[in-house]
């Protein structure tokens, strides 16, 4: 029987929720040399132009390029879920993100110690509601061009799932155990580069292990830049829940 993990390759997969609605996703499987035998795995959230129910919009910007660039040699396995653009809800993406997240892991078998978190635009916001939602779970994060929403208003289900916090800094102290690398382009004109400079402060603030970089001639697409960056593979690929 031929070696499956030989190279590295992108499958398609579905997962009926409990809402009644199919998801689709997309995970790409390392080969064995580059990966190892538990290769780490890293979730990635896309942007809002991405949404849709194609299953393959979600792979064209940021980390999916990345890896169809050179499949043979990316380390990790890549969950790319895709939000339906009919169901503007990121609040209810996040749930869905980590329901694929966990049949991804059930499936690929990864290194449970080395799960990580990227994701950029919308899924640089959701990238701090996901690990807010499981501050243990993460063994780092980047960002690139997010920030933080504090919840508002009467939104109890929201609330509850983030841990409870109301404010920037109580959102830091509960992230304070993962590491983070966040990217912001300084001439940002979609999401401001105040979003991530104030998040980046908070996490300072709590103490955590937190980098930023930001990019000064960079606009709203700071994420080739990020993903190019091999000082930034080398920190994420060494990174490990104890």
């Amino acid at each position: 029987m031929p070696d499956l993990r030989e190279h590295g390759r992108f499958l398609e997969r579905e997962l009926l929720l409990a809402d009644g609605v199919l998801h689709r996703y997309q995970v790409f499987v390392p080969s064995r040399r580059a990966g190892g035998e538990r290769p780490p795995l890293l979730l990635f959230l896309h942007g809002s132009g991405e949404r849709g129910d194609d299953n393959r919009r979600q792979l064209e910007v940021g980390l999916g390029p990345v890896i169809r660039a050179r499949p043979d040699e990316f380390p990790a396995i890549a969950v790319f879920p895709q939000m339906h653009a009919d169901r503007d809800d990121p609040g209810h993406y996040g749930f869905t993100a980590l329901a694929i997240l966990d049949r991804a892991r059930a499936e690929f078998e990864p290194d449970p110690q080395r799960i990580l978190l990227t994701g950029l635009s919308m899924g640089g916001f959701l990238s701090y509601e996901l690990a807010l939602m499981r501050p243990e779970q993460f063994a780092a994060a980047a960002p690139v061009c997010g920030g933080f929403d504090p919840p508002h208003g009467w939104n109890p289900r929201r609330i509850a799932a983030l841990g409870g916090v109301l404010t920037l800094d109580a959102a830091a102290q509960r992230l304070a155990q993962t590491p983070w690398w966040i990217f912001h382009g300084a001439r940002d004109d979609i999401v401001p580069v105040e979003r991530s400079r104030d998040i980046a402060a908070a996490l300072e603030r709590a103490g955590a292990d937190v980098r930023y970089t930001e990019y000064p001639q960079a606009n709203h697409n700071a994420w080739d830049l990020a993903y190019a960056k091999p000082e930034f593979w080398d920190w994420l690929w060494l990174r490990r829940r104890d």
